[in-house]
């Protein structure tokens, strides 16, 4: 992490650790949201913007996980956190180590396509196993962690909670960029073939990216289900997977943070336009369309250029 960058994290974990001084608890929510879906977009952007590698179905961890710790406090009943989170991380973990040799096997779109049909198959197992995954009604009920004695039911205390796990998380996977597996991540992005003449083993190299991905995108997924107290087919979609792609195309894939600021504006549109409009998807849309066209790199690069002479956005 650059020092530009840690100065930028720093300020505004300021700014979200005093946020509910001043937010109502409903925009307080959508921060919390916003946090959670930051973090998953940053897993998925390890992949698409520094393997080189686009998935259309990184909502297969997000979802597992998110089953898995329904299934365990609700179906089983375990009333541990801990024990909820290590879990449902081995089986988001496990999977992608299954899952990841299959779709390594091909490049391109080929890639994207065998990604979507593994994550359709979950989907549609979520969907028909009624009798372990309530089907279209999904799981409502699970709790709130507590943990040492502190209720993390409310809305400030679990955005603090939440704030904290994203912020640990956004900071490892900032650490893992800077490190000289990030880097050899970005040469396999850039020159596939040059990385192997090199002396690297690209595949390698992407297998353990997908999996930290994949270990990322279920720590978001528990967060969320814990949010929401709901679970539903919905967590494994396609949607979900083309949602948080859209949020790292829109925040930039070049940028450490850019996902997370494409996730904050995903989040604000999706709750905040719906209430004007019942078309608030053809304004979304249109808002891709225009950063698509004038901020191809998406909008972190926009908003914080570098204004250094010969200096390239951040």
């Amino acid at each position: 992490m650059s020092r530009r960058h840690a100065i930028l994290a720093l300020v505004a974990l300021a700014g979200l650790a005093a946020a509910p001084a001043i937010m109502p608890a409903y925009y307080l929510g959508l921060l919390t949201k916003s946090l959670i879906f930051g973090l998953f977009a940053m897993s998925l952007n390890l992949l698409l913007g520094k393997a080189g590698l686009a998935t259309f179905g990184h909502s297969l961890y997000f979802g597992t996980s998110a089953y898995t710790v329904a299934f365990l406090s609700l179906r089983l009943g375990v009333t541990s956190f801990w024990l909820n989170a290590a879990l449902a991380l081995a089986v988001a973990g496990i999977l992608s180590v299954l899952v990841v040799p299959l779709t390594l096997r091909a490049r391109g779109t080929y890639y994207g396509m065998i990604t979507l049909a593994i994550a359709q198959v979950a989907w549609g197992i979520a969907h028909g196993w009624r009798s372990v995954t309530g089907g279209d009604d999904g799981m409502p009920g699970l709790n709130r962690p507590v943990l040492a004695a502190m209720n993390f039911a409310g809305e400030v205390p679990f955005y603090y909670f939440a704030l904290v796990v994203c912020a640990v998380c956004a900071l490892a996977i900032a650490v893992l960029v800077a490190s000289p597996f990030g880097h050899a991540l970005i040469g396999t992005r850039e020159n596939e073939t040059r990385m192997r003449v090199l002396g690297y083993n690209v595949w390698r190299y992407q297998f353990a990216a997908s999996i930290v991905a994949g270990l990322f995108a279920g720590v978001a997924g528990l967060l969320f289900a814990y949010f929401t107290g709901y679970v539903s087919p919905v967590y494994l979609s396609v949607t979900m997977s083309a949602q948080t792609l859209l949020m790292v195309v829109l925040g930039g894939s070049t940028a450490l943070f850019g996902p997370v600021l494409g996730a904050l504006i995903i989040v604000l549109l999706d709750n905040l336009v719906s209430y004007v409009t019942e078309h608030w998807l053809f304004v979304l849309g249109v808002v891709y369309v225009l950063v698509t066209l004038f901020a191809p790199r998406g909008l972190w690069p926009l908003l914080f250029r570098r204004r250094k002479r010969g200096a390239t956005p951040s």
